[in-house]
């Protein structure tokens, strides 16, 4: 199988971060690696999604004085990682550069061409492998990490990431750099889904401007159905997934067959045969004591008629082209509130 990439961010999209005052900036910044927490479901997909063989790479904007403690959290949770990415922010305060603190698009943007770059440029992939990225509504996720696909596909020019960047109020050389990044990167239609945990629970329609690539999901079980539909988690993993919400978060099984269902109604589903996820339970079963059965079976019964709801109304999208210029402006006025 050809190589996938995760691009996964971490505050808020997989730890539970509350940035909204200086006092919660100190508390995340002095809490030790086992009193972080993972938003529920996510280390369990992040797992499984290696277990199927996926590389994953990092990148978060927390600052990079956090390393040890980030890296020493997901290793407690059994994570391994190709690549871990944080943000320069001491440096960025040293130099002055006051505006690079907050700002998500001078430094992702950059940050994912560069890893792109270097991984293909080096051998370690092909040019055609492909990538999910895992972000939150909390910043600027589903706009960078769009450009980025849009930019990938050939869909924007270099004229116009260019005008983007210059916009977006980004630094003169890291404009420069990206800029001779991204001439360098050979195109291709590589990024698969953007999946953007709802960590502020905005509306799924906030992200409509974005297309069907981008998906707002509520829990990581949605995740986890996304990625088995499109063949990059195999039925065990989402049996994973879907155990550690009943056992650890209180899920019940009418609960886990919804969160197939509202996905289904958003449009994000064809309806693919959901039948190996019944099959791999009745495995389980079969080799002794399964946690949360009683959830599980309730949750694989509801599936094959939800999916050919999904296949009933499904209707193929095409991906529109953002208006990057003007979602830049607004992306602007968010980071200055």
């Amino acid at each position: 199988m050809a190589t996938h990439i995760a691009r996964w961010d971490l505050d808020k999209t997989y730890l539970r971060t509350e940035f909204d005052s200086l006092r919660d900036l100190v508390k995340t910044a002095l809490e030790r690696p086992d009193q972080k927490i993972t938003n529920p479901g996510a280390s369990t997909l992040l797992r499984e999604m290696v277990r199927a063989g996926t590389r994953v790479h990092i990148l978060s904007g927390s600052p990079e004085q956090m390393r040890r403690r980030l890296e020493d959290k997901l290793r407690l949770d059994g994570i391994t990682w190709d690549s871990f990415t944080l943000k320069p922010n001491l440096q960025n305060m040293l130099r002055l550069r006051f505006r690079a603190v907050r700002d998500q698009l001078g430094y992702k943007l950059p940050a994912l061409l560069a890893s792109r770059a270097k991984l293909t440029h080096a051998g370690e992939v092909d040019a055609g492998a492909t990538e999910s990225l895992f972000g939150d509504d909390a910043e600027a996720d589903a706009f960078v990490y769009s450009l980025y696909a849009d930019f990938l596909a050939g869909r924007v020019s270099d004229e116009v990431l260019l005008a983007v960047l210059e916009r977006g109020r980004v630094y003169e050389d890291v404009v420069q750099a990206a800029m001779d990044t991204a001439r360098s990167i050979e195109h291709g239609v590589v990024v698969e889904r953007i999946l953007i945990y709802l960590e502020q629970q905005s509306a799924p329609d906030d992200f409509r401007a974005y297309g069907p690539r981008v998906v707002p999901f509520y829990n990581y079980l949605q995740a986890a159905f996304v990625l088995f539909e499109g063949g990059r988690l195999g039925p065990d993993g989402v049996l994973r997934v879907a155990v550690e919400l009943v056992t650890e978060h209180r899920f019940d099984g009418d609960g886990l067959a919804k969160s197939y269902l509202d996905l289904a109604r958003r449009g994000h589903l064809r309806g693919q045969p959901v039948d190996a996820i019944a099959e791999e339970l009745e495995g389980w079963i079969a080799l002794g004591q399964v946690p949360a059965i009683d959830e599980l079976r309730t949750m694989v019964a509801r599936l094959p008629a939800m999916a050919e709801g999904a296949r009933a109304g499904w209707r193929e999208e095409e991906q529109p082209l953002p208006d990057y210029m003007a979602l830049v402006r607004r992306h602007n006025s968010r980071r200055g509130r």
